[in-house]
């Protein structure tokens, strides 16, 4: 909303100066009738422009939904609660973003409306939920509800990020270790070989040619390799290529089953929260789908919602697809046919969390080994390769 400057004298005619956000200048001095003051000067304050696209944390949505619920249920109303969250949350574009929701929800929108114009800040599961919350008269349990669940759910996806950090950090130190030796200190063996005139092992002769290409074609290295990265991202964002590569991921060994477990725990827990907030099953699917970060998963929902559509049960066609565990299957069908659709999918969430935990210490615990077999044979491969003409050379000269 635009801010004004304005100057006024108040009943005792003193005079006052201030800024005060408004549609118009007419909208000013209305306020300041309200305020029995008498208006000598109204100006525009130059807006300053902040986008509302930008990347906003996790954390101060979260933040943002919790104190949002906080003073619903203490009675203050919407816009006065929003108003107070638009100048106190530390991100500069949820700040813009709320000012717009408040004008909005001013001008007769809906809060759920007011919020689905900014997909960047609130997902489609997050405005979902505040329509039914709105429906239903219990916005602030909703939104109590939403924080816990982003909080779950942001926990779940920092795990995963957390056990792909060590082996990207290691390959990334090993690339830049075998960089460095083929870049300068192989050539400085190779000078002193040929020198020498001496016949060189089979290793040796190996690690100097890989030396020699790389010193000698580098361009060509980092084009292939920013060709094959662009290569693949490409590839990925076709529908084939998404399908392809989703169901590469999940049969990888160790980390596919990492990637399974929370997928599932990321399924089961959006879709229970939000049938337990009035979101009818139809459309949590379709919300779940589009959440469930995985191509394989998404059409094993979509499939499932086609046949709740044409009459069938969730988990017929979950089975089907052969993607979910047996388990999950079998718990989906008992909160079916006990009307505890919800609460069962919120149970088994809660032990896919703990499965991923104890799946991500496995991996972690597999890949450290791994790691260092990794660096030792190549790195210490590449050194032995060097030192082996100094001993033919040794030999020689004893």
């Amino acid at each position: 909303m635009p801010q004004f400057s304005y100057t006024a004298r108040d009943v005792k005619g003193a005079l006052k100066s201030a800024t005060i956000d408004a549609r118009d200048t007419q909208d000013v001095a209305a306020q300041l009738r309200k305020l029995r003051m008498t208006v000598v000067k109204i100006e525009a304050v130059a807006a300053v422009k902040t986008s509302t696209t930008g990347t906003i944390p996790m954390r101060d949505i979260v933040i943002f939904t919790r104190q949002f619920s906080t003073m619903i249920n203490s009675g203050l109303p919407l816009v006065q609660a929003l108003d107070i969250l638009s100048k106190q949350s530390e991100s500069k574009v949820l700040q813009v973003v709320t000012k717009q929701v408040v004008f909005d929800v001013e001008s007769g929108s809906t809060v759920s409306d007011a919020l689905s114009k900014h997909p960047n800040a609130f997902s489609g599961l997050y405005v979902n939920m505040v329509a039914a919350g709105e429906a239903g008269g219990i916005l602030d349990t909703i939104l109590l509800r939403l924080a816990g669940f982003m909080e779950k759910n942001d926990a779940l996806v920092r795990k995963v990020k957390g056990a792909m950090i060590y082996p990207t950090v290691i390959m990334s130190v090993a690339g830049i270790a075998i960089c460095v030796l083929l870049i300068f200190v192989i050539p400085v063996f190779k000078g002193m070989f040929e020198d020498a005139g001496q016949a060189l092992p089979l290793p040796t002769q190996i690690v100097i040619a890989m030396s020699e290409f790389l010193t000698g074609n580098w361009y060509l290295v980092i084009a292939g390799v920013a060709g094959a990265v662009f290569g693949i991202r490409s590839y990925y964002k076709t529908s084939a290529g998404e399908l392809m590569i989703d169901r590469l991921m999940l049969r990888t060994p160790i980390l596919g089953d990492v990637l399974k477990k929370s997928a599932v725990s990321r399924f089961t827990r959006t879709l229970g929260t939000l049938i337990s907030s009035g979101v009818s099953i139809l459309e949590g699917l379709e919300i779940t789908a589009k959440t469930a970060g995985n191509r394989v998963i998404s059409d094993a929902i979509m499939a499932s919602r086609v046949s709740i559509a044409g009459g069938d049960t969730i988990s017929a066609p979950l089975a089907r697809s052969q993607v979910f565990p047996p388990m999950v299957i079998s718990m989906i069908a008992v909160g079916e046919q006990t009307g505890g659709l919800d609460e069962m999918l919120t149970k088994i969430a809660d032990f896919y969390d703990e499965e991923v935990d104890s799946a991500v210490s496995g991996l972690l615990s597999l890949l450290e080994p791994v790691m260092i077999v990794f660096l030792g044979v190549v790195v210490g491969g590449m050194v032995v390769a060097m030192y082996l003409p100094i001993f033919d050379m040794v030999n020689n000269v004893k």
